[in-house]
Formats: structure tokens, sequence, C-alpha cells
């Protein structure tokens, strides 16, 4: 009989986690099987296809579709996207301050990326006439943005990416590795709760 342990995902996400609270997130979405698929780096800059192009456009319209939230830094890699999403809520001073974003019953970061990833793959499955086809590798990578230094970070290697894709950890033929990458490896631990001062 076998193992019933052995198909159980490791999930990436932070127990206890509230992934509606009021934050910026740092995500990352994979091609399916890491392809190439969303166009190529040429003298440091994406040059995008038409995936990549619609990629881009689905990415830029989520706003239409949840109001509260912020899309900051973006950028469509060959095989994968980075971006930052802030879920923001009614007169929050700040993005990241641990308040509730929305009313209960309001769209999780998970569920703003599923619905990211159903649309981008509707409109590509029907551009290459492959109804079904499944584009996007299962899952996601989020990171919970601590403070304006991280933040920072995130935007300047977003904005930098396609110029270090040889270091880049998503590239195959990576030459290197990226001073970013053990960064963002060095978060162990979910971001410290805010406690109220009485």
């Amino acid at each position: 009989m076998a193992d019933p342990k052995a198909n159980k995902r490791r999930s990436l996400r932070l127990p206890e986690y509230d992934y509606s609270q009021a934050g910026a997130y740092f995500v990352t979405i994979w091609v399916n099987q890491r392809k190439c698929l969303l166009g190529e780096i040429m003298d440091g800059a994406i040059q995008l296809n038409d995936y990549g192009k619609i990629v881009s456009d689905c990415w830029h319209d989520l706003p239409r579709h949840y109001p509260n939230i912020e899309l900051d830094a973006f950028v469509v890699m060959p095989n994968h996207i980075h971006g930052v999403v802030v879920l923001v809520g009614a007169g929050l001073p700040r993005p990241y301050n641990n308040q509730k974003a929305f009313p209960p019953g309001q769209p999780t970061l998970g569920q703003i990326i599923a619905y990211y990833k159903y649309q981008s793959t509707k409109v590509i499955n029907v551009m290459r006439q492959a109804p079904g086809t499944k584009f996007w590798q299962r899952g996601y990578y989020e990171h919970v943005v601590r403070d304006d230094a991280s933040l920072s970070r995130i935007r300047e290697y977003i904005v930098n990416n396609p110029l270090r894709w040889e270091l880049d950890r998503e590239n195959l033929q990576a030459r290197g590795q990226d001073d970013f990458d053990c960064w963002l490896a060095s978060f162990t631990t979910g971001p410290v709760k805010q406690t109220r001062k009485l």
C-alpha cells in the first residue's frame, strides 16, 4: 500500500499568517516546467513575445478586479515573473502595518494569484488554440515584506533582474549566484507580529 504522506506537498506559506491582511508581498510565479515562453533577454532588457505581453497586461489589470490592491515593482522574465502586490485597507497609513486589509470574506493573496494565473492562462490558451493546457507551474513563491528597507531592496532586484539574468536562479544556464537570493534565504521566520501598546 502506498504511503499517504509520500505525495503530500510541503506548504511554503507561513503557518498562522493571515494572507488577507494589509501588507506588501513579493511574489514569483513560474511558467510550467520553467520553460522560457515569455520572451528573451537581449542587451540586459526583456523583449516580450505575445505571451509575455499577455502576462504583463493581465498583471496590470488585477486592480480592476481587486480594487483593494496596489501593484508595485513588476518584471516579466523569460520563464517567470516577479512582482510586489500590496493589499491595502481603507484609511491605513501604511500598506504593511499588520492591520486587516479587507473585511471578512475578502480575497487572500493566494486567491488573487490564482485568479491571475487563471486569467492569463485562459487568454494564452485561446491564442495558442490549446484549451485546458497548463501554462503556469503549480503554486508560487511569496515573501512578506517586513519594512521599507526590504521593499527598496526587492524593488531594486526586480528592476535589475533582466540585467542580472546570467545570475538568476531561474535561468537554467545561470553562471553564478545572485546575492539577493542569499539575502532572501536569510529570512527563516515570519514577520514579527505587532503588539499594541496600552
